[in-house]
């Protein structure tokens, strides 16, 4: 899972990278101190996950893992250049979703590019560029679309009116994900890489919780998107101080914040949510593992996740919920209890299944 980090130059987005990766990032008061992306691979806390491996005394433990890619600020004109604005732009064709960082805190000392705070302005001139971006993506393959369509080739004629339907709406000012497509639909433009098309979560930074300029852009943004986007408060500064306390006391300085969880696992969650992903699991002496696969996906194509091996000589799947093993505390307890069930091809894998999975080759 790669999640790539926008927003304008200086609202927090290394801070933010930092913070999520524990990572060290360039962070200057200037735009553009970011040019090349900072990459994190960060693994995704799961406490069951070590009490597998105690179970099956594995020797070592594999969580899931999540790619952060701090990309450079983008400004007005950037989908015609302005501030490397191409070159940005490409960085951000490669991810999975969007963190879209938006500026909810004044401090005099950090400039902004625009001369003011507004959340909801700042976020409106990013989206702007992306949409003008992907106009420039579909004019183009509309002029090739066109010539392909005059042979009356079905699947010209299918990509060619989606195009059409895209760029009618997203000339109105609208992003590609506002656009409802049939799963057809989406697979005939998929190449593309629409940056409008992406998964988008908003992250507002805060100076911190309860603090009244801050609250006053929060409500701005949910008063325009309400329920039709993720918006999650975080304060990267703060995010970075508790990331450099040692793992015993983050969740006592979380609490004093009256936080149940860190800015990490609130991102990775809405991820997973967005991306439609789930983690399912398996373990033995050599290692403890999560995987993580697409909502939807059967036990045919978690093996193939695997090895290709194990989907190639596919016999069955034994499965249990992962609560249900670890509430026994061993598959010999479980199997004695009825609880592991023999599953086919076409089973729909669940969050949080423990799965051991039988092939021949």
């Amino acid at each position: 899972m790669h999640l790539g980090i926008i927003g304008l130059p200086n609202v927090g987005k290394s801070t933010l990278f930092n913070a999520l990766t524990n990572a060290s990032a360039h962070v200057a008061n200037y735009p553009f101190c970011t040019i090349e992306p900072n990459i994190g691979v960060v693994p995704v806390r799961d406490d069951r996950l070590t009490v597998l491996a105690d179970i099956f005394h594995s020797e070592k433990i594999v969580p899931a893992t999540v790619e952060f890619v701090d990309i450079a600020g983008l400004v007005k004109g950037a989908s015609r250049g302005e501030g490397l604005g191409n070159r940005f732009l490409s960085h951000i064709r490669e991810v999975d979703a969007l963190l879209h960082v938006v500026r909810c805190f004044d401090d005099s000392d950090i400039a902004h590019v625009e001369r003011k705070i507004d959340a909801l302005s700042d976020y409106g001139t990013v989206e702007t560029e992306l949409i003008l971006a992907d106009i420039e993506i579909l004019e183009r393959r509309h002029d090739k679309v066109t010539r392909a369509a005059k042979g009356n080739t079905r699947e010209a004629l299918e990509e060619l009116a989606v195009i059409e339907r895209l760029l009618e709406h997203l000339n109105n000012g609208k992003s590609a994900r506002e656009l409802i497509l049939e799963e057809n639909e989406r697979e005939l433009i998929r190449h593309l890489s629409l940056l409008t098309l992406k998964p988008e979560m908003i992250v507002a930074n805060v100076a911190e919780f309860n603090d009244a300029f801050s609250d006053l852009q929060l409500n701005a943004l949910r008063s325009a998107f309400k329920t039709e986007k993720v918006i999650i408060p975080l304060s990267s500064r703060i995010e970075a101080e508790i990331a450099e306390l040692p793992i015993e006391d983050q969740a006592l300085f979380l609490e004093e914040l009256g936080l149940e969880n860190g800015g990490l696992i609130r991102v990775v969650q809405q991820a997973y949510k967005l991306l439609g992903l789930i983690s399912f699991y398996t373990a033995n002496k050599i290692e403890a593992h999560a995987w993580t696969i697409r909502r939807g996906s059967t036990a045919y194509d978690a093996a193939g996740t695997i090895h290709s091996d194990f989907k190639r000589g596919f016999i069955r799947a034994e499965v249990i919920s992962l609560d249900e093993l670890l509430a026994r505390g061993s598959l010999v307890a479980a199997r004695e209890k009825g609880l592991i069930r023999s599953e086919g091809k076409t089973y729909i894998v669940r969050e949080g299944d423990y799965i051991i999975f039988r092939f021949n080759v």
